[in-house]
């Protein structure tokens, strides 16, 4: 069985093709991976960022609740020494 050069030819391109289709996707694979990489550290970042505002709004609503005692306790030692 002999090969004829156009039919030699068409192997060289299709080879060629596929090794060139293969770093391709090998070059996108890795691509994908860096992507998705910085996606989980994005996500666990903001994850972190959302612990620390639920932490401050915590706080915020301790103080906040401190706060108003304060002022009761004010409002009602200055009722008392207004009666006096």
């Amino acid at each position: 069985m002999n090969i004829t050069r156009s039919e030699q030819i068409l192997v060289i391109i299709l080879a060629s093709a596929l090794a060139f289709l293969l770093l391709l996707s090998i070059f996108a694979v890795i691509k994908i991976i860096q992507i998705l990489s910085d996606i989980k550290k994005i996500t666990k970042k903001t994850n972190e960022m959302a612990n620390k505002a639920e932490s401050m709004i915590e706080s915020v609503q301790t103080a906040s609740a401190s706060i108003k005692i304060v002022q009761l306790i004010t409002s009602l030692l200055s009722k008392s020494e207004r009666k006096k």
